[in-house]
């Protein structure tokens, strides 16, 4: 077999795949954009967004290791139409529904996703955190984690919503030392739709989006848009709703700058100023 100079050897290190970097791109790589435009032409501005935020990775990439002709392309932003989307959370009201829904004995099943799910909604914490904690973790009636997307460290005081929950699995023994059942996030999303659908959460949700240059509307019950996630939202506009104030609820969240809450403020701010309303009709 036939040695392969040295030089050979530092592009195929340099690359992956060990794929030599020349020759570059063709010029035709400018028409990328547009071409994926195209393609992705049936998805909704969010996908094509995030794809195309992708390719543009990995075209930066080629540019860094000299495989673009034209690095211009990195230049070229689509301009879509999109719609703020809607936080989708459960209601102070809708949550005490929930809580208090006694489960059907057909449906023991949902049982421990019930319980996950409102233990979420009383804790802010995300499914991956609470699939993660383990009763070690649960000091001096706080929490004590470091968040498994993130890496914060967080203390979160128990209130008595999820003092109860953690009461009603203290004797059991989950492998690893966790503290609460777990089902998958698949599991647990698909029977968060069936329990609040039981639990009659099922008020109309209207979300608007784009999917090219045609505005879309969709009318659907609330419990077919209801996810692990949604325990998280539903602290947060509750606890801001409540009026702890937002730099405290930073604190149990983790979030870091006012901009990733400003979504859940402005939540808060409309349905404070609908309760005011209230003392009109009266």
């Amino acid at each position: 077999m036939d040695r392969l100079d040295p030089e050979e050897v530092r592009h195929r290190q340099e690359t992956p795949c060990g794929l030599r970097p020349r020759p570059p791109f063709p010029g035709t790589v400018q028409a990328v954009h547009p071409g994926v435009h195209r393609f992705l032409s049936g998805e909704i501005p969010s996908t094509l967004i995030k794809q195309t935020d992708l390719l543009k990775w990995f075209l930066r990439w080629c540019a860094r290791k000299g495989l673009l002709s034209d690095a211009a392309i990195l230049d070229t932003g689509l301009k879509l139409k999109t719609t703020r989307k809607k936080v989708i959370f459960l209601e102070w009201d809708e949550l005490m529904t929930l809580y208090r829904f006694q489960v059907p004995e057909d449906s023991r099943h949902l049982s421990a996703i019930w319980d996950v799910f409102c233990f979420c909604c009383f804790t802010g914490l995300r499914y991956s955190d609470v699939a993660a904690l383990k009763r070690f973790q649960i000091v001096n009636d706080a929490i004590e984690i470091t968040t498994v997307k993130t890496s914060d460290t967080l203390k979160i005081e128990l209130n008595d919503y999820s003092r109860a929950i953690l009461e009603k699995y203290r004797d059991e023994k989950y492998p690893g030392g966790h503290a609460l059942p777990m089902a998958s996030n698949q599991k647990m999303n698909t029977g968060l739709k069936e329990l609040c659908e039981l639990a009659g959460i099922d008020s109309p949700v209207t979300q608007t989006y784009y999917r090219g240059s045609e505005r879309i509307e969709e009318t659907v019950p609330k419990y077919a848009l209801i996810g692990t996630h949604c325990g998280r939202r539903t602290f947060i506009c509750n606890a801001l709703m409540l009026g702890i104030p937002p730099q405290v609820v930073m604190k149990w969240t983790g979030h870091k700058d006012y901009s990733a809450m400003r979504p859940y403020i402005d939540v808060a701010d409309a349905a404070k100023a609908e309760a005011m309303e209230r003392f009109n009709r009266q």
